[in-house]
């Protein structure tokens, strides 16, 4: 299974690397939603889901959302 996190408001997937891709197929796989969760809610963004990425098909289907540490405004 590929969990991934993906920045909901800028379409974009947290890859190995911390940086953010626009290709899911570059994201950083977890191994459980709550391994992604706790990630992405230290990482500077706004929005984010918890998604589960099929290669096979392309789909994407969201398992979880939340709020990140967005850093400060402006």
């Amino acid at each position: 299974m590929e969990i991934l996190i993906e920045d909901a408001e800028k379409l974009t997937y947290l890859n190995a690397k911390g940086k953010w891709t626009k290709t899911p197929e570059e994201g950083s796989g977890f191994l459980s939603t709550k391994a992604a969760f706790a990630a992405a809610k230290n990482e500077p963004i706004g929005k984010f889901n918890i998604v589960h990425f099929i290669p096979l098909s392309g789909q994407l289907i969201n398992l979880d959302y939340g709020t990140g540490k967005r850093q400060g405004s402006h």
